[in-house]
């Protein structure tokens, strides 16, 4: 059976990173993005990774951020992968990556009622030094809007790791991977509002939920 992997996004409290790790995430992420409500400040990021036992990966989320905080935060969280939510170009990317030694996956803004329209082909082949193409829906701001695109507008076949986020929740995450993982070279799954109870404030029930839904889709596409 294919292990689908897990990313949670927006953690902000201490037992809401432990209820992730109990349920199994392979990843948990931090948001550096000031105007965002889910933001947290690299020391608290720091605190937080701290939690993170081994072999659970934390994600540090940046928008238009400068070298040397994304520098800063790398010292702070060693280990942490690296997330461009905005208009980062592909080099800014890779030197940031080459900079700091740590891996990273860049998000591509689908268009909501559109998704047809934007080149994701062209896209993660700009983007090839990524780990992965993170695909989230484009609304104001970013990020964090709980909204979903039409899955199914994306292209056939993508030569790209995916990881699939924007409005998942745990009665809907099965079907993004039914709709998408044949498309890709593989698929992750990444939540963070379809597991809150308020902004930034995650639900131990729904963190369950959400695990159970994907391990159950895992064992239907195997």
């Amino acid at each position: 059976m294919q292990r689908t992997r897990i990313k949670m996004c927006g953690f902000t409290r201490e037992a809401d990173v432990q209820a992730a790790v109990q349920a199994g995430t392979d990843a948990v992420g931090f948001v550096l993005y000031p105007p965002s409500p889910r933001h947290v400040t690299i020391e608290r990021a720091a605190e937080l990774a701290g939690l993170l036992p081994a072999f659970v990966t934390p994600v540090l989320l940046f928008v238009n951020d400068t070298p040397e905080r994304i520098r800063q935060a790398c010292a702070a969280v060693p280990g942490a992968l690296l997330q461009f939510h905005g208009d980062e170009t592909a080099d800014f990317c890779e030197a940031m990556s080459q900079a700091t030694g740590r891996p990273h996956l860049k998000a591509a803004r689908i268009p909501l009622t559109e998704a047809a329209r934007f080149d994701l082909v062209k896209f993660a082949e700009i983007h090839q030094k990524a780990q992965a193409i993170l695909l989230d829906a484009h609304v104001d701001g970013f990020g964090g809007g709980g909204k979903t695109f039409n899955w199914s507008l994306l292209p056939p076949s993508v030569n790209a790791h995916l990881v699939l986020s924007g409005g998942l929740t745990p009665a809907n995450v099965a079907d993004g991977m039914r709709t998408l993982r044949p498309r890709a070279r593989s698929l992750a799954v990444d939540v963070s509002s379809g597991i809150e109870s308020g902004k930034g404030l995650k639900d131990a029930d729904l963190i369950q939920q959400f695990v159970a839904a994907v391990r159950a889709a895992d064992a239907d596409l195997s």
